[in-house]
């Protein structure tokens, strides 16, 4: 059993060992349509009328994301976070806004409109992403299928995604600190679509070498198979962290720019058409969108405690890149392209 880092896991190893957080999936999977959605529910309540403290910071910005304008000024987010693919961003922030309409009818009316999280990385290797095939009613059966032990690889907004081109898709890890003797959680969920296989690192194993060797050996029939996704640092990675650790909107963004690291011990130096973008929130608050006193007091951790959330974020991101490679299986996609499990390397 592969063991990254040194602190301890939650009971699932994954996002959702935050408490109230939920991971839901909308998969289509069929010849050439290899694509999906990935919504994340941050607490089980109205995200609207509670909304949560949140930060957002862009690594690399060759990506096309909704909604992180309002996130950086107002440092909260209102709705569900949702992952697809690059050309479904606009029907899927569509479909959330249905979704917080038919939950809030005085959005747009009495009170203000709806800040929808769209997050994307490109899938068209795997996926016929030219026609268009997520639509707006597909994001609530993503909503209706969220629950706190969920699948992971090549599943919804993963389907068609490649990483170190070998099969990517979804990943979650999480860790938990002690703070003032209490335990806290920290998880990351990330889409994984990037990486060139000659860097993968396992562990600090140069393992994408040891594949390329074995690739090398085969005929040249499955060589062509195997190297569907050129050697070439071209795609992106969504990031998606959650904390019940008191924390204001700036030190959330301090947590936001640790994920490069737990990246770079995978292989990873963000190339030029790499779009990786990473949003943090934290549960410890919830802020009333009605206004019942002047005055919100929000916890925070005391700056010098800190260091112990940056290592979890660290570890659980390096950790959540592995394992949206290990739970993917292998692919056959558009043009009959494949994109070969890294289980059949290992």
């Amino acid at each position: 059993m592969l063991k990254i880092g040194n602190l301890p896991t939650g009971s699932l190893n994954a996002i959702t060992d935050v408490n109230g957080v939920r991971v839901g999936h909308f998969t289509l999977s069929e010849n050439a349509i290899q694509t999906g959605i990935t919504v994340i529910l941050p607490h089980e309540g109205n995200i609207f009328k509670e909304k949560l403290v949140a930060a957002s910071h862009i690594i690399n910005g060759f990506g096309k994301s909704i909604g992180l304008v309002q996130v950086d000024e107002l440092g909260t987010i209102e709705s569900p976070i949702a992952l697809t693919n690059t050309f479904a961003v606009g029907r899927v922030a569509t479909g959330l806004i249905q979704h917080m309409l038919d939950q809030n009818p005085e959005i747009g009316l009495s009170t203000g409109t709806i800040n929808p999280l769209v997050f994307e990385c490109n899938d068209g290797l795997l996926n016929d992403i030219r026609g268009l095939h997520i639509k707006e009613m597909h994001v609530p059966l993503a909503i209706e299928n969220a629950q706190v032990d969920f699948e992971q690889g090549a599943v919804g907004a993963g389907t068609g995604m490649c990483t170190f081109s070998l099969k990517g898709g979804i990943g979650s890890s999480s860790r938990v600190v002690k703070i003032d003797d209490r335990d806290f959680t920290v998880g990351v969920l990330i889409l994984s679509n990037f990486g060139r296989l000659s860097t993968l690192t396992i562990d600090g194993e140069k393992t994408g070498e040891h594949i390329s060797g074995q690739i090398e050996k085969e005929s040249s029939e499955l060589m062509q198979n195997a190297r569907t996704a050129p050697d070439k640092e071209k795609g992106s990675m969504i990031a998606v962290i959650a904390t019940d650790v008191p924390m204001n909107d700036r030190q959330l963004k301090r947590l936001c720019k640790r994920v490069p690291a737990g990246m770079a011990r995978t292989g990873a130096y963000f190339g030029n058409g790499s779009g990786d973008i990473v949003l943090s929130f934290s549960t410890a608050t919830k802020i009333p969108h009605d206004m019942t006193s002047q005055v919100l007091m929000i916890p925070q951790i005391h700056e010098n405690a800190i260091d112990t959330v940056f290592s979890a974020v660290i570890e659980a991101t390096e950790e959540a890149i592995l394992k949206s490679m290990f739970h993917a299986k292998t692919v056959k996609g558009r043009k009959e392209r494949v994109v070969k499990s890294i289980t059949e390397y290992l």
